[in-house]
């Protein structure tokens, strides 16, 4: 008998409970900035190794667990080739191929298209599991200002470094005189913007979708969370990825053209330089030959 009354008080309680929290969750109350901005302010514990105290956040362990999530879907689709490939090879196999196709429409040869592929693709990957992540109501790391801003900062490390492997420092030097030796300070200036805007652009965007979706999730939990989140969790992030990536691509293939286009500019000064050189020897000639003639 007493424990009939004490499951039957126990179910009271739950359903008491699970009624109190739906109706909280149709009809929303509370101040909605606040649990706006407790939404958006993030999480930062400390921990001392060796004497010296370190910051950990809710960014840096998200982040940790979405790559290691798009690690292992990775590893899972790639884990036994096959000349007949299955779903999770054909899909990691046409990724792998439009970042090559993609790379030699911005001027790169097959080669060097299939060289960055894999970094290219890292980026892509990170900041898709990074993005999507918030799909699960869970803080997407680009919230963190700090994120973002060091992902583009690696980034144009990347291009700089790869653009002077595929066509040496000369050729880098020659991209930024390309087309007059006067864009020299603007390219130059090009490379401190470059990061800015990569940072802000995936900063902005996520940040603004993260309030947008927060706000929404307070004041109509049930429905518009879940329509809305298939663009602004899911899509947007998506395609935040593909903008990254796609002008990480256009800035490697702007050097590779800059650098090609110095090239023959330099290669016509020769032969005007030659030409006209072997214009004045003929000149010359003709006037010691009509010198000769007179004599």
């Amino acid at each position: 008998m007493g424990l009939v009354l004490s499951t039957g008080s126990w179910s009271y309680r739950f359903w008491t409970s699970f009624k109190d929290h739906l109706i909280d969750k149709i009809i929303p109350g509370g101040n909605i900035g606040e649990e706006i901005n407790e939404g958006i302010l993030q999480w930062k514990e400390y921990f001392t190794v060796g004497g010296h105290k370190f910051a950990i956040t809710d960014a840096t362990i998200v982040s940790w667990i979405a790559i290691t999530i798009i690690i292992v879907l990775f590893l899972i689709a790639v884990r036994k080739k096959q000349l007949i490939p299955g779903k999770g090879q054909t899909i990691v196999e046409f990724l792998i191929e439009l970042i090559i196709s993609s790379g030699e429409g911005f001027g790169l040869s097959k080669e060097q298209a299939e060289s960055i592929a894999p970094m290219i693709g890292t980026f892509g990957m990170i900041i898709l599991s990074c993005n999507v992540i918030s799909w699960f109501h869970v803080s997407p790391p680009a919230k963190n200002i700090a994120f973002p801003v060091a992902l583009a900062l690696v980034a144009i490390i990347y291009v700089i470094a790869t653009s002077i492997r595929m066509v040496g420092i000369k050729g880098f030097w020659g991209s930024l005189k390309s087309p007059i030796a006067a864009m020299i300070p603007f390219k130059i200036l090009d490379y401190i913007i470059k990061p800015i805007s990569l940072s802000l652009r995936l900063f902005g965007n996520v940040f603004g979708a993260f309030v947008f979706m927060e706000f929404l999730s307070i004041v109509t939990p049930i429905l518009f969370p879940a329509v809305f989140g298939l663009w602004f969790d899911l899509i947007d992030g998506i395609l935040q990825a593909v903008v990254f990536s796609y002008l990480l691509m256009s800035y490697i293939g702007e050097v590779v053209e800059g650098a090609h286009e110095a090239e023959i500019i330099a290669k016509e000064k020769k032969e005007k330089k030659a030409l006209k050189k072997a214009q004045k020897e003929q000149l010359k000639k003709e006037k010691e030959m009509a010198a000769a003639t007179n004599n």
